[in-house]
């Protein structure tokens, strides 16, 4: 495999282009298993945080499928995909034209309960660090998130206050991903949304659970919930 010259390094934008012309052209036909992102990174002169960003955008055109443990392989057939971007929460509430506050409600580290455990894939004693956190746009509960953080994967994160940068701002500053698992639910208001987003305890609550790995390490798992009325829009 031939490098890309110096002049073709600037961006992931122009890694994912490269990329796809050598699907769409040769050498890369459908079945192809990709190279790894470490030899990917070397191959195209880039980092592998770049590497990895370049990879999940050709994927979420449609000609890659790519999995833990067994690596990328070109589609047999590119799939058009509807795009769920879930925004910064900032960025949504700032777009609404309202003030964006945020307020940290917790902070410590625990042993994670079971079923976050077995979600993320960790051991019963690993380090985890519980955040709560309420997103405001100006004096209205717009989203609150109960993260965990895998200490494990991460030590970086038992140096952080949360006081002032958002948990979610602070790992994409801090570390890439290499697979994320998304769903959508109702789940029934507990006494935390109840109080925190003014919903009636056992109402359904529209709610975003979201698992994020690095390189088969887990680093989080966060639960998403939003005030009454919210809306999710998808577009292909």
């Amino acid at each position: 495999m031939t490098q890309m010259k110096a002049s073709d390094r600037t961006t992931w934008r122009e890694i994912m282009a490269e990329i796809v012309r050598r699907i769409t052209d040769g050498p890369w036909g459908p079945g192809t298993l990709l190279p790894g992102e470490v030899e990917m990174a070397r191959t195209f002169g880039c980092s592998r945080t770049t590497m990895n960003r370049a990879l999940r955008a050709v994927a979420d055109q449609g000609y890659l499928d790519r999995r833990r443990k067994t690596g990328t392989r070109v589609r047999l057939s590119p799939r058009r995909l509807a795009r769920f971007e879930i925004p910064m929460v900032r960025d949504e509430i700032e777009a609404s034209g309202a003030p964006y506050r945020y307020a940290l409600v917790q902070r410590e580290v625990a042993v994670a309960p079971k079923w976050v455990r077995a979600r993320m894939g960790v051991e019963a004693d690993a380090r985890m660090m519980h955040l709560v956190c309420v997103h405001h746009a100006g004096d209205r509960p717009f989203q609150m998130e109960d993260r965990w953080i895998n200490a494990g994967a991460l030590p970086l994160v038992l140096e952080q206050s949360f006081a002032v940068v958002t948990p979610n701002e602070w790992l994409i500053a801090t570390v890439p991903f290499s697979q994320v698992e998304i769903s959508f639910l109702a789940c029934a208001a507990d006494a935390a949304a109840a109080e925190h987003l003014g919903h009636v305890a056992g109402e359904p609550v529209f709610t975003v659970e979201s698992a994020t790995w690095w390189q088969d390490q887990a680093i989080t798992l966060v639960s998403l919930f939003y005030h009454k009325g919210y809306r999710m829009t998808t577009r292909y």
